[in-house]
C-alpha cells in the first residue's frame, strides 16, 4: 500500500468529491495547543467540569485522602468556531479526525452515545480514545483536521462495508458482523441491487485510487448513503472476509460459482446469519469498570475518596503485619 492511497481516504480528501451523497459535515483544522492537550496523558479534563487527578489512558491513584483538583484549558477562539459548526449542523453532531473516529470510546460518554453538543464533549471522548491518538500521532498524517459530521441515528443493521478492486465491486459485508439482523437475509438481493447501483452511479471511477474500501448506509427507504472510505489493505478490517481473499479472489470466485449470496457477475455478500454464533463487540477491550467511567465523568467522586481509604487501611495493615 502507498502512502498516497491512505492520505487519499481522509476525510478532506473524499469529501468534497461525494459531498451530495454523504452526511453533511464541517472541516476544522486542529491548532497545535489542542493537538497538546489531546496528546497529555496526564489528566482527564474538559472545559466546564472539575474532575479527581487521573488518566484515562492508564489510571494512577494517590496515597493521599485529598486529590489534586485541576481545571481544562481554555480556548475561546477554537470554541467558538467549534459551537458555531454544531450550530449550523442542528446542535448535535457525530466527531472524527482526519481518519479515524473515537467509537472505541463510548463508554465514557453518557448513554455510550458519540453525540456531542460541544467542544467539552468532544474533547472527553477523543481524550479517551486510542483511535484519535494514534490519528494524531501516525507518520503519515498531514496537518490534523477536526471532522463534524450532522448527528444521524443510523441503525447498526444498515451498516455496510464494500471492497473495490481494479474499480470493481467485488465484496460487500454487513458491517456490525457481531449481530444477527433477520432483515439483512430477507432482503440480501434488494441490499446487494441498491449498493450496486449507488456505486455504479456515484462512485466508480470517481474516486482517486481504483482500489478502495467504502462505507455505506442503507435507510429504511431503501436510499444508500456514503459514510467513509478507507484504503484497500491490512489497515482495514475486512469484517467477514480475509485479505487473503480479496487480493486472490479465488475464494470470491469459488463461491460466487456456487451461486452463494451473490448476484450473477456481481459483489460477493456475506452477513451473519442465525447458525453462526454472536460475536462480542471489538471495542469491548477498550472499556474499563463502571467505578471508572463514574470518577472520569465526575458523577461520583466519593468512589475515589472511598477507593484511596481503603487502599491505604491496605498498606497500613501490610505494615502492621512486617512490624
Amino acid at each position: 500500500m502507498k502512502k498516497e492511497q491512505v492520505v487519499n481516504c481522509q476525510f478532506s480528501a473524499w469529501y468534497p468529491l461525494f459531498k451530495k451523497h454523504t452526511i453533511k459535515s464541517v472541516i476544522l483544522a486542529l491548532p497545535q495547543n489542542v493537538i497538546d492537550y489531546l496528546l497529555d496523558d496526564g489528566t482527564l479534563v474538559v472545559s466546564g467540569r472539575w474532575v479527581p487527578y487521573m488518566s484515562t489512558k492508564a489510571p494512577q491513584w494517590s496515597d493521599d485522602e485529598t486529590t489534586a483538583i485541576v481545571t481544562a484549558p481554555e480556548f475561546p477562539e477554537f470554541n467558538a468556531k467549534v459551537q458555531e459548526a454544531i450550530n449550523a449542523l442542528g446542535g448535535s453532531v457525530f466527531p472524527k479526525l482526519n481518519w479515524s473516529a473515537p467509537r472505541d470510546a463510548n463508554w465514557i460518554a453518557l448513554n455510550s452515545s458519540l453525540k456531542c453538543r460541544s467542544l467539552s464533549d468532544i474533547f472527553l471522548l477523543f481524550k479517551s480514545s486510542d483511535f484519535i491518538t494514534h490519528d494524531l500521532t501516525q507518520p503519515v498524517a498531514p496537518p490534523s483536521q477536526l471532522v463534524l459530521r450532522k448527528w444521524s441515528e443510523l441503525i447498526p443493521g444498515g451498516e455496510f462495508r464494500c471492497f473495490v478492486k481494479e474499480n470493481k465491486l467485488i465484496g460487500i459485508s454487513q458491517r456490525d458482523y457481531t449481530q444477527h439482523y433477520q432483515h439483512i437475509s430477507k432482503q440480501q438481493l434488494d441490499i446487494c441491487h441498491a449498493i450496486q447501483e449507488f456505486f455504479t452511479n456515484h462512485i466508480q471511477y470517481k474516486f482517486l485510487d481504483e482500489d478502495f474500501v467504502f462505507d455505506v448506509y442503507r435507510d429504511s427507504q431503501g436510499r444508500v448513503w456514503l459514510i467513509d472510505l478507507n484504503p484497500f489493505g491490512e489497515v482495514t478490517n475486512s469484517l467477514l472476509f480475509t485479505w487473503e481473499e480479496l487480493t486472490s479472489g479465488q475464494n470470491l470466485r469459488a463461491e460466487q460459482a456456487e451461486g452463494a449470496l451473490s448476484q450473477q457477475d456481481g459483489p460477493l455478500f456475506r452477513y451473519t446469519t442465525s447458525e453462526v454464533t454472536v460475536q462480542p463487540s471489538p471495542c469491548l477491550s477498550y472499556r474499563i469498570p463502571r467505578d471508572f467511567v463514574d470518577l472520569s465523568t465526575g458523577e461520583d467522586a466519593y468512589k475515589l475518596i472511598d477507593f484511596l481509604k481503603l487502599k491505604k487501611n491496605q498498606q497500613q495493615e501490610e505494615s502492621d503485619e512486617e512490624a
